[in-house]
Order: C-alpha cells, then sequence, then structure tokens
C-alpha cells in the first residue's frame, strides 16, 4: 500500500465493467468538493487534469498544479506552467537513433564516475517505429519495394543493429521493424488503447491513453481521442527517465464545426483548409479542439487526416474528443467488445465522451467553419498553409513563377513559362520537360495513408483514367509509399492496386520516404536536363511538409495535394493546367478527357469501403508485428548493458554532451563580445537548421565521410547520419536553401568570418570561432525553428558554440529543444526586429541581466556593438518559460540535470546504506 498515490481531494473512485473492478480518478470529483468549474472544461484540459491527479506525488506534481488545471479558464495567467506525465512515448528511428545514443552515452557516464548503470532505463513505455530510413531509389516497378528493402538493410544495418542491442538492453523499449509501415499509422492501428490500465498496490487503475512523440506529427492520434504531441528527442529521454514535461498552461481555440464534406472534396482538401485558417489566426503553442455537429459523422480516418497537421498549423495538438466514431474505429480495427465497453464507460464516467447532449465547453477563442464550403485545394509551392484552390492553381502558378526571389516567387519571366526540352527516356519514349513539368509524384506516409477514403479515391481515379487510354508523362517519378501493410491489403481486396500499379504507382515501401526527403533520385535525363536548362519542376505529394530544399533538391516547387490530385496531376505531367476547365489527357480516340470524367461519387466510394476494409485485415497484420520480417530477426545483436562503441563507425559515435561533466553545475553568466555566426529571414525551419536530405559531396559533411572513406554513393542521408555528431555538426545551417544576410544574395549555409571578412562554410566558421574562444549567437525573424520536431536542429547549433539564439518568435518544439541543449532563446520585444534596430551581422553582443536570479519570461538588455566601435542596446524577453526551464539551463541542458539528479540518488543510496550498518 506505501506505493500508492496520495488522493489529496478524495477524488479515486470505482468503475464496474465487464464483471471487474477498476480504480480510476474521477475529476468530477474536486467540481463537487468546490474546486474548479470541471464540467465547462475543455476535454484536452480534463486530461491533464486527470494525469496531475494521478500522478501528484507532493514534489515534482503538486498541489498547486491541480488547482491550476481545475480552474483553468481563457483568462489564465500565460506564465503559470504544469507537468504532464505521458502514459508512454513513440520514437521513429531517426529521431530515436540520437535519443537511444544519449542513453547509452548516458550509462557510459553513470559507469565513468562509479554509478549504477541500470540505474538508465527508460521508465515508462518506449515503442520505436523503424520507419525513416526507407529511400525511393526503386520506383515503378513489381519488386521496387523489395529492391528499396535491400539497399535500405545495406545502408542502415549498423543503425539496426544497435536498435536490437537497445532493444535488448533496455528495459520498457520495444521496437518495430522497417517494412512494417509509418508510425502514425501504426499508432492508429495497434499501439493505442484509448484507454489504459495496469495493476498499482492490487487494485486495476484505468486511465486515458497519452504520450509525445519524437516526431511532430505525433498529433495525428488526437484524431482518435488521444491527447499527444511531438517533442524534441531530448525532452523525450527526460521524459524516459522520469522528468515531469512542464509546459505552459495552453490557451485552448474551440474550432466548431458544422455541415458535412460536399461531393469531390477530401479530408485533405479540409485538413489543408484548416491549416491555412488556423495559421492565419495564429495559434502557435496552443490546442485546438475541434466540435460541434460536423465532427459527428466524420470519420476517425479523416479527422486523423487533420489533426497530423497540426504542427502545420501552429498548434499544440489538434484534438478531437472521444466519442461514438471513436467506438467504431476500435471496433473497425478489430479491438475486442470488452475493451471497446472499457472505453466508453470510462469516458462516461469521466464526463469526457461526447455526444449530442454534451454541453459547449468554455473556450480561449472560436473559430467556426461549415464543412458545405471545403472545396478541392493544393498548399504550396513552398508552405503548407499557403492553400490554393484547384481552380486557381494554374493562376497562382504563374503569378509565384513570375515573381521575383525576393518577394519568394522564382524570378522567371514570361517565355520561361513555355521553354521546352525534349528528353529521350530509357524505354524509348520521349517528352517534353519544362518549367512546371511534375517530375515527382508521391503517394507519400503520413498524413493521407491513414485514410481508407481517400486512398480508395485514389485508386478509382487510377481505375477510371487507365479505362480511357490515360497514362503519366515518362519523365514523372511516382511511387505509392503506405503507412502500414493494411493498406496494400484493402487496396488488393478491392481490385485497384492494379490500376495504380498500370499508373506506375507501385508500392516503393513501407515508410516516411519522399515526405522526409527519402524521395531517392530523379531518372538521369530528368536530372540533366534540369541542371543544364535551370527548369523550375515541381512536385506533388500527400504528405504534409514541402519546406524548400525538403522533397527533392532539384525540385524547387513542391504542393501538397490529396491523393487523388496527386494521381491527377502526374497524368496531366504539369502544374500549369487548370484541371477544371482543361483536359487532363486524352481517350483512346483523341477526345479530352477532364478530371470530371474519372473522379468517383461518394457512394461508388463508399461501397468499395464497406467491402474492403473489414477488422480482419488488421488482426492478421498486428498478431506477429515484431517478428514478421525475417531480415530484421537474422541481425546478430551484440550484448552487455554498455554499447560497444566503434571509434571508426560513420553511423554511431559517443556523443561529447556529458564526457568530463562537473559534479554541480556552474553560475548562470552573462554571454560577452559574441559575434554573429547568421543573421536570418522569417520562418527557418528545422529542415533549414539540421538539414533532413541528402547529403552533398562538397559538404563539409560529404568531406568529412569521404575522409573516413565513405564513397559519396554511401552518404545515405542526414537522418540516418543522426547517431554521428561529427556528421551533423557539419550539417547545422547547412540546408541548400538557407540564406544567411550576412552573406547577401548567398544560399546554402555560408558565413562570414566576421573577424577577417572571409566568407566561409558556416562549420568551418564555428571552428574558428571555437579556436578564438568566441562565443555565437543566431539571429532571426518570425517563426524560427518551425517544423519537424527535430533535437539535432538544436544539438547542431549547440555543437557550432552557439550561446543564444535572438528571434522575433519561436516555434514550440524548437524554443523547448534549444533550452534543453543549454542555448539561450531570447525574443525580441513587439515591434523590434533585426531590421528595425539596423542589425547587420558585423557586431559584437553581450547581455545585461543574464544571472542565477533570471525568472521565467523576464526582460533583460542586450549591447550591440558596432566595427566602428559605437553601440546601441535593445530588449529582449528570456524564453525560459518555466522554472524547470531555468533549472535545465543552468545545468547546461536536460541530460546534464537528469545525469546530476542519478549522481545524487546513486549517493543518497549509498549513505542511507552506510547509515544502515552503521545502526546495526
Amino acid at each position: 500500500m506505501k506505493n500508492r498515490r496520495k488522493d489529496v481531494f478524495g477524488t479515486r473512485a470505482t468503475l464496474n465493467v465487464n464483471e471487474k473492478v477498476y480504480r480510476f480518478y474521477r475529476i468530477n470529483a474536486l467540481e463537487e468538493n468546490g474546486l474548479g468549474n470541471i464540467s465547462t472544461l475543455p476535454y484536452s484540459i480534463k486530461v491533464l487534469l486527470e494525469a496531475v491527479l494521478r500522478e501528484y506525488d507532493g514534489i515534482s506534481i503538486t498541489k498547486v498544479h491541480i488547482k491550476k488545471l481545475a480552474n483553468w479558464s481563457k483568462e489564465r495567467d500565460p506564465n503559470q506552467e504544469v507537468p504532464f506525465k505521458p502514459s508512454r512515448i513513440l520514437l521513429h528511428d531517426t529521431t530515436g537513433l540520437p535519443a537511444i545514443v544519449d542513453l547509452a552515452a548516458m550509462r557510459e557516464a553513470v559507469r565513468r564516475i562509479g554509478g549504477k548503470v541500470s540505474e538508465v532505463n527508460p521508465l515508462i513505455p518506449v515503442d520505436l517505429v523503424v520507419d525513416h530510413s526507407v529511400t525511393v531509389d526503386y520506383y515503378g516497378s513489381s519488386d521496387a519495394m523489395e529492391l528499396n528493402e535491400k539497399i535500405n538493410f545495406e545502408r542502415n544495418m549498423e543503425r539496426f543493429r544497435f536498435f536490437r542491442w537497445a532493444q535488448n538492453s533496455f528495459h520498457n523499449l520495444l521496437v518495430i521493424p522497417p517494412a512494417t509501415g509509418i508510425m502514425h499509422q501504426i499508432n492508429m492501428e495497434f499501439l493505442s488503447s484509448v484507454v489504459t490500465s495496469k495493476e498499482v498496490c492490487g487494485d486495476i487503475l484505468v486511465y486515458p491513453d497519452s504520450l509525445v512523440g519524437t516526431d511532430s506529427h505525433t498529433t495525428m492520434i488526437n484524431g482518435l481521442g488521444v491527447v499527444a504531441w511531438g517533442v524534441g528527442g531530448i525532452e523525450a529521454e527526460a521524459a524516459m527517465l522520469g522528468q515531469p514535461l512542464y509546459f505552459v498552461i495552453p490557451e485552448v481555440v474551440g474550432f466548431k464545426l458544422t455541415g458535412s464534406l460536399p461531393e469531390g472534396a477530401t479530408a485533405t482538401d479540409l485538413a489543408l483548409t484548416v491549416t491555412n485558417i488556423l495559421r492565419k489566426k495564429g495559434v502557435v503553442g496552443k490546442f485546438v479542439e475541434f466540435f460541434g455537429t460536423g465532427i459527428a459523422e466524420m470519420s476517425i480516418a479523416d479527422r486523423a487526416t487533420v489533426a497530423n497537421m497540426a504542427p502545420e498549423y501552429g498548434a499544440t495538438m489538434g484534438f478531437f474528443p472521444v466519442d461514438q466514431q471513436t467506438l467504431n474505429y476500435l471496433r473497425l480495427i478489430g479491438r475486442s467488445e470488452e475493451h471497446i465497453s472499457l472505453v466508453e464507460s470510462y469516458y462516461k464516467a469521466q464526463d469526457m465522451f461526447l455526444d449530442s447532449d454534451s454541453p459547449e465547453p468554455v473556450y480561449s477563442d472560436l473559430i467556426e467553419l461549415d464543412l458545405s464550403t471545403i472545396v478541392p485545394c493544393l498548399a504550396g509551392p513552398k508552405r503548407p498553409q499557403d492553400r490554393v484552390d484547384l481552380t486557381a492553381m494554374k493562376r497562382e502558378y504563374h503569378k509565384v513563377m513570375l515573381e521575383p526571389v525576393d518577394n519568394g516567387g522564382y524570378g522567371l519571366n514570361e517565355e520561361d513559362l513555355t521553354k521546352e526540352v525534349l528528353l529521350k527516356h530509357d524505354n524509348g519514349e520521349e517528352s517534353m520537360l519544362k518549367n512546371g513539368s511534375v517530375v515527382l509524384a508521391a503517394i507519400t506516409s503520413c498524413t493521407n495513408t491513414s485514410n481508407p477514403n481517400v486512398l480508395i479515391t485514389a485508386g478509382l481515379v487510377a481505375k477510371r483514367a487507365i479505362e480511357k487510354g490515360l497514362h503519366k508523362p515518362a519523365y514523372v517519378k511516382s511511387s505509392l509509399t503506405p503507412g502500414s501493410r493494411v493498406v496494400t491489403d484493402y487496396l488488393k481486396e478491392s481490385g485497384l492496386l492494379s490500376y495504380l500499379e498500370e499508373l506506375g504507382f507501385h508500392i516503393a515501401g513501407y515508410g516516411c520516404a519522399t515526405c522526409i526527403g527519402n524521395s531517392g533520385p530523379l531518372p538521369n535525363e530528368v536530372s540533366s536536363a534540369i541542371a543544364d536548362h535551370d527548369l523550375t519542376v515541381a512536385g506533388v505529394l500527400s504528405g504534409n511538409r514541402n519546406f524548400e530544399g525538403r522533397i527533392h533538391p532539384q525540385i524547387k516547387a513542391n504542393y501538397l495535394a490529396s491523393p487523388p490530385l496527386v494521381i491527377a496531376y502526374a497524368i496531366a505531367g504539369t502544374v500549369d493546367i487548370d484541371l477544371i476547365n482543361d483536359p487532363i489527357g486524352h481517350d483512346q480516340n483523341g477526345q479530352p478527357v477532364y478530371l470530371k470524367d474519372i473522379w468517383p461519387s461518394a457512394q461508388e466510394i463508399q461501397e468499395y469501403l464497406d467491402n474492403a476494409v473489414r477488422p480482419e485485415l488488421f488482426q492478421e497484420r498486428y498478431q506477429n508485428v515484431y517478428t514478421a520480417n525475417e531480415a530484421w530477426n537474422s541481425i546478430d545483436i551484440p550484448k552487455g548493458e554498455l554499447y560497444d562503441w566503434d571509434e571508426s563507425s560513420t553511423y554511431i559515435q559517443e556523443p561529447p554532451f556529458l564526457k568530463d561533466l562537473p559534479e554541480e553545475p556552474d553560475d548562470i553568466q552573462e554571454i560577452k563580445k559574441a559575434h554573429s555566426l547568421a543573421l536570418l529571414g522569417d520562418s527557418v525551419t528545422t529542415d533549414h537548421l539540421s538539414p533532413s536530405g541528402a547529403i552533398k559531396a562538397e559538404s563539409p559533411a560529404g568531406l568529412y565521410l569521404q575522409q573516413n572513406g565513405v564513397k559519396p554513393k554511401d552518404f545515405n542521408s542526414y537522418p540516418s547520419r543522426r547517431g554521428n555528431h561529427q556528421v551533423m555538426i557539419r550539417g547545422a545551417l547547412a540546408n541548400h536553401r538557407i540564406r544567411n544576410q550576412m552573406v547577401p544574395g548567398s544560399e546554402g549555409g555560408v558565413t562570414k568570418y566576421v573577424p577577417t571578412g572571409e566568407i566561409m562554410p558556416i562549420y568551418d566558421a564555428a571552428m574558428k570561432y571555437q579556436q578564438d574562444g568566441t562565443p555565437l549567437v543566431v539571429i532571426a525573424g518570425k517563426e524560427y525553428g518551425t517544423g519537424s520536431s527535430r533535437d539535432w536542429a538544436a544539438k547542431g547549433t549547440y555543437l557550432l558554440g552557439v550561446k543564444a539564439v535572438i528571434a522575433q518568435s519561436f516555434e514550440r518544439i524548437h524554443r523547448s529543444n534549444l533550452v534543453g541543449m543549454g542555448v539561450l532563446p531570447l525574443q525580441f520585444i513587439d515591434g523590434q526586429s533585426a531590421a528595425s534596430l539596423g542589425i547587420v551581422g558585423n557586431e559584437t553582443f553581450e547581455t545585461i541581466g543574464l544571472c542565477n536570479t533570471i525568472q521565467p519570461w523576464q526582460t533583460i538588455k542586450v549591447k550591440g556593438i558596432r566595427e566602428d566601435s559605437s553601440s546601441f542596446e535593445f530588449e529582449v524577453i528570456v524564453r525560459l518559460d518555466s522554472v524547470i526551464d531555468i533549472n535545465y539551463y543552468r545545468n547546461g541542458g536536460i541530460m546534464q540535470t537528469v545525469l546530476r539528479q542519478i549522481v545524487k540518488k546513486n549517493k543518497n543510496d549509498e549513505q542511507e546504506v552506510y547509515q544502515h550498518d552503521i545502526e546495526a
């Protein structure tokens, strides 16, 4: 009984379901006891409130935290933070690799100080899905998937062996092998339980499933009513080791949906519209909670499509409460009736089950959207929030192509729009390539491949296109990388996979693929023509990210679209087309065929869905999910609690973060005489800060690999090398599309070494500054660090010697990651920016007021000294948002904080044993 959590507010209750007795923490008891207005709380806040009640320990989670959440209102204090301990953690291999490498390094650090190595283990369940490694090298053939997976294992064997070691060495870690699917869809179909239970002191405790994941799009599970969001790998490591995640009590924006989607509109169109609306609204750091009559008939798959895009609209979550559709989905994926009954009973007992009689919660703000107004659309060519109606695509394409580069366009002239290049392909075909040609069409994982509706629709578009004799041009590289093998099963059952294949959309693998930049090479003749004639070609993909340089280095314009529109643009072969009024092609008789001629009706789509998607498909696929991959099973597994580091490895090296760590942290000190490493504009993404695509041979990372005997063909990608800090530091701020204003007109990872004025790679300059003992700062505009939850965007910044980032605003996850690495985020006060202050990058900077007594959100001054010795001062907000952030920053980061706690715990344990011996 001694381990039972204290029930400080008398909320523990009993639930009888399926002839079993469960214990739970009933949040409404708080209101009955005079604390808070629980009945009017947003559903997402109720889940957080239950978690702090259940995890209360009086130390890291206190009565104050419980009272803050119970009394949440739209007038909440924006500086109040609360803790959250998720039920589990979800990783993928490219962000999971550095996280597990760091855990292995922590074991080494504990060993060096004589501590207990076994203390370093995940304390809550961790699932790692190997899904971000596969690249689309092969496509358009029936054996493309097998060939790509063969290369995947050859390239990544060292990484895969490390994961196999980790699964055997660390407790609470399970690894789902490659070629299974993408983490978010596996989370939906297999890992998530909606409610979970465990035995505590003889009772069965039941509570909501919740998680954090090292991928921004962990939010997809919000569509199932599960509270979850993306964190950096650094935060995930802290959560693994028992640390609560502290964050400012969020605003919750209510998004009321009414009506229903019209014929021809898809969940993708809705998701892109919502993204556009919410980016304009401004919801960074906020929860968005969907409600209203419009969601009652919205499938979980459609909800998941909208929830997946939460990072694109800037929200921490895009949450749909548990309701009847949740139960319907659990039944569809083959969950037991006993479990479904427990989900329903628990959420109703907590008044967290949404139905038509549920009162509308109090929200911080309200937005309303009539679903009947949704029309087909795309987003691009550079940002997911830049929505374009299908009817306006041709006009908007021309506009952005002709717009000057300085205004965000591509700087072409009218003649460029009609320039054509004759291509001769290996299969004997000839085609005409031009600006706007679609050279990459990918139905790729994540946003849409969780959704049978849009995939069946794509299959039916392909079927009708083939029946009318339509085909795609030879220059279009096409691929289908489903989110799980269940997708393949129902596409086969429906008879539609063969039509997709006939159009060139063969299955190329099961993983993130094109969405993460693993799109593979373009055909040689296409690649050469683009380079030789400086063509601005296009990609159309069903993913969620289209930032510059992400999808493919030669494809400047990338558009997000639903899977059926990906098919349509692949057939058309260009984005320079009005698919509403222009023919998409011509049939066998030379007659024009329009998009409307090959688009299926909603009734036809539903009939295919009813016949093809069955619970048995999910049950069969997941019954042996951990052992189904024979290649994975055959990997030799290293043994032991400590990893056997190989100094010659170019994939995995012991990171330097914890070496020579003093037992006590230093005082917080002023930053003095710091130079600018980079002066950047708005919307700098984590892709800019830590590239996710191919490694160029002439880049610092490419040169390092060649010096270590790796040939360019074996470079793999930046994500695959995240276990080696030597590669990643050389890739930091090295995206070929990053624009450092210290070098006007430049593109790529270059900077000015201020002492001599020499232009050089950012890595080389940073190393020279480190030799001089010169601290560095990065200066940026709005939305700094938008995009993926990429811990190496912060780790690389730290290793370059950057002590602070001064920006107009920060994306939530990246700000937290900077703090987690001991890099100080400083925010210009409203109305000020680098431009308004006349900062050009040649200055030196010093903080005034940075010390141990710093408080969350405190304002301090920064002094800038220009080359002519004149000086100026400006105020900045210290974006250490909580006392926990300050503690992390003083310790030099989260890992250092946790390691020192482990050391202290070991010493306390030894002291207790020593005292016991004396008393004995």
